[in-house]
């Protein structure tokens, strides 16, 4: 098969292109034939290096993936050759405490897809059987593939780490990203009051108002915790996303409320920060590290795309080929929300999205 591989660390140049061996499964494993795979900035750490962390090179880079059934282990039951089916990319034992009680993000021996083992920017990719999960009807490959890892992630930060409440306010960091773009709409479903939205330009402000963002703040020509105050009535707000980190999350963490919660998922531009801690205690701050979430959370957001009730936000696709220019675009912070890569170029012909959705394969709903 055809792919992109990562031998040694260092920019786009690290991105190998060329024949890779074809993956066969395991007894509890199958094969997808990856039809569209979605960009993270995780994708750029494997091929960066991160200072103080190893990762199992050589790497197939990509966690979010969308395909067909291709091949079946013999341990694999409900699954059969042509399957529409969205990855799960959270990898597990299956069978520690943490697994068996649904928390299957917290296994000693958690992974990723495409961090810890062979991933999608590839034709085919090897994948426990338990991950691969009915696509939800309604959705192309293209969308799917923009949906699990951030969705996921921001469903584990404002649901079950800061436990967000109707009527509650939000402030969302970074509102082009794929996790806040994902944060937007999931505190808009659960009935937050006011949703404070930040991004670097009127187009990204523009499209978070779309998504359900009441407020948005040009963080790039203005002080968002000045207006969080002014927004608030000089309350703040009880739950800030973050995952840009160093001195946005300090002032994060000074725009809550009394018993506000801040939730932390990465550190894009910096992992050190100041905290005062007399404010924490005195204000009953909490401040929530999260990661992922289980596959138990993942599958009972599905229905909620059927539904229409939350939507993949798609900035635009590449072909596989194209690979190192889309994580251009990523290390740029040019999207709003995901950019994906199309693996197989076949089309039935919709294009309901325009150029931004250039190649957006769709599953055969004879199929499913």
């Amino acid at each position: 098969m055809r792919g992109w591989i990562v031998r040694r660390h260092g920019g786009p140049e690290a991105l190998e292109w060329g024949e890779l061996p074809t993956p066969e499964p395991r007894a509890d494993e199958v094969v997808v034939r990856v039809r569209a795979c979605a960009l993270n900035h995780l994708d750029l750490w494997v091929r960066n290096g991160v200072p103080g962390h190893s990762f199992p090179l050589p790497l197939v880079p990509g966690c979010e993936i969308a395909g067909e059934i291709a091949a079946t282990g013999e341990r694999v039951d409900g699954l059969a050759e042509g399957d529409p089916v969205l990855v799960a990319p959270g990898v597990s034992c299956g069978s520690c405490d943490r697994c068996v009680a649904g928390e299957d993000h917290l296994c000693r021996r958690y992974g990723i897809l495409g961090e810890h083992r062979d991933g999608g920017y590839a034709e085919l990719v090897a994948i426990p059987g338990r991950n691969a999960l009915p696509l939800p009807r309604g959705l192309s490959f293209v969308e799917a593939a923009a949906l699990p890892l951030v969705f996921l992630t921001a469903w584990h930060m404002l649901v079950v780490r800061a436990r967000l409440q109707r009527g509650e306010d939000v402030l969302v960091q970074a509102a082009g990203s794929g996790v806040s773009s994902a944060a937007i709409q999931i505190a808009r479903l659960l009935g937050a009051r006011h949703i404070v939205a930040t991004a670097s330009s009127p187009e990204k402000l523009e499209r978070a108002r779309e998504l359900g963002a009441t407020h948005v703040v040009d963080s790039s020509q203005e002080s968002f915790l000045r207006r969080v105050r002014e927004i608030t009535g000089g309350k703040g707000v009880e739950v800030a996303v973050d995952h840009v980190g160093g001195e946005v999350f300090e002032d994060s963490l000074k725009a809550l409320a009394w018993a506000g919660r801040v939730v932390l998922c990465g550190a894009t531009t910096g992992a050190e920060a100041r905290i005062n801690l007399r404010a924490v205690f005195f204000k009953s701050l909490s401040i929530l590290g999260s990661t992922m979430g289980s596959q138990a959370e993942l599958r009972r957001m599905l229905p909620l795309f059927e539904s229409g009730e939350l939507h993949p936000v798609v900035d635009r696709t590449f072909p596989l080929e194209e690979a190192p220019a889309a994580q251009g675009v990523l290390e740029r912070r040019e999207q709003f929300g995901k950019v994906v890569l199309v693996v197989s170029q076949e089309e039935d012909g919709d294009s309901r999205r325009g150029d931004s959705r250039r190649g957006d394969p769709r599953p055969d709903e004879s199929s499913r």
